[in-house]
């Protein structure tokens, strides 16, 4: 798919992510509040895609561009947007862990598509952004992990949200790594 339109539609699904939350809480931090979830589960969605088939580029490139890193780093740069307005106005208490493991994983987040762009010119060798990339899957991978699993223990009260969707959303994270998993089993069976 062209990555204007994709990253057009993408961006259009962030703005009705907005609308319905106003049109549902009118404007108000709970409004914010849910943009902000809404926002993280289609970056989820969008990650879940890129870190599944990320060896099969053909795919990706169907299915969403050959732009998908620099797709990724616009829906979740919105969320990040997002993020930072909800923790301002609401006055939520940071953890600096957290905010560092944050910081990084927005980081890598945001180099991917200039590092993509680097080795299709040849700025880069091949081994050395597979190797960047291969950090950049797991360590965002377990930052998503780390979103939930604390959602699910309880530790973060204040999140909005339900029970049942935190552990829902932690047992797709968990089952992302499981196929990840297996399908390098079965290659090195190959």
């Amino acid at each position: 798919m062209n990555s204007r339109r994709i990253i057009a539609l993408f961006v259009l699904l962030e703005s009705l992510i907005i609308v319905v939350a106003v049109v549902a809480n009118g404007f108000s931090l709970t409004a914010l509040q849910t943009v902000t979830r809404f926002s993280g589960r289609l970056s989820l969605l969008l990650f879940s895609v890129i870190f599944l088939f990320h060896h099969k580029p053909e795919t990706l490139h169907g299915w969403l561009s050959d732009k998908f890193y620099l797709l990724f780093a616009v829906v979740h740069g919105i969320h990040l947007i997002e993020l930072l307005a909800y923790t301002y106005l609401s006055q939520a208490q940071l953890i600096p862990i957290r905010l560092a493991g944050g910081f990084l994983a927005y980081a890598l987040i945001f180099a991917m598509p200039v590092l993509s762009h680097w080795m299709n010119t040849g700025r880069v060798s091949a081994g050395q952004f597979y190797l960047v990339q291969t950090f950049f899957m797991y360590y965002t991978w377990l930052i998503f992990f780390l979103t939930y699993l604390p959602r699910v223990q309880g530790k973060l009260p204040n999140v909005g949200g339900n029970y049942a969707e935190h552990v829902a959303l932690l047992g797709w994270v968990s089952t992302m790594l499981g196929i990840k998993l297996a399908s390098m089993i079965e290659f090195k069976k190959k």
